[in-house]
């Protein structure tokens, strides 16, 4: 049983579905919950962006870390673990703001803060690698919402962010599926 649990833990391709999947779960909840709350459409929209952002990226870098932490103890890793430790942290950290950032949104129409966490996270994504460029989009898409100043201009950030996530997630599955590593699926 244990050694199943860190099979998934370590296995590259379970965090993304997992990721996403909790992902989506937050959003449904708090869509459901504010509903009746009278709260701005722009506010409301921008704070479920952010709020499946920051979760997306804190359960992938939770399972970072925690990967990190199995095969360290299993005597696999290969690498430095405190640069694996720094990567997991520079991607956890900026969520986790993003995540408590969530409740301001809902509360005021001010969106600056999101802008600049959403930022600071899709820069820590891409400067970590130009493969977690399709993770950057969903933040990318929040700081172009928060920005915008035309509705279609909103609503195309919107369009482009529900298009990223479902495919990340249909990637994230067929990934998981193949039962393969990083390097042997992407140069199929």
């Amino acid at each position: 049983m244990i050694e199943g649990l860190a099979a998934f833990i370590v296995g590259e391709g379970n965090w993304l579905p997992l990721a996403m999947g909790t992902a989506f779960m937050a959003s449904g909840v708090m869509f459901f919950s504010i509903r009746q709350r009278t709260i701005p459409q722009r506010q409301r929209i921008l704070a479920l962006m952010n709020l499946f952002t920051g979760v997306m990226l804190l359960v992938m870098g939770s399972g970072h870390l925690l990967a990190v932490t199995i095969k360290l103890l299993q005597g696999t890793l290969r690498g430095s673990a405190l640069l694996f430790y720094v990567i997991g942290v520079a991607v956890v950290a900026p969520a986790w703001f993003v995540i408590w950032n969530t409740r301001a949104i809902l509360a005021t129409a001010e969106a600056r803060t999101t802008v600049k966490l959403n930022a600071w996270i899709a820069i820590t994504l891409v400067v970590l690698g130009l493969v977690n460029l399709p993770l950057a989009v969903p933040a990318l898409c929040n700081v172009g919402y928060g920005l915008h100043q035309r509705r279609w201009v909103g609503w195309t950030f919107v369009t482009i962010g529900l298009i990223a996530a479902v495919g990340l997630f249909i990637g994230g599955v067929i990934f998981m599926a193949s039962g393969q590593t990083f390097e042997e699926f992407s140069t199929q």
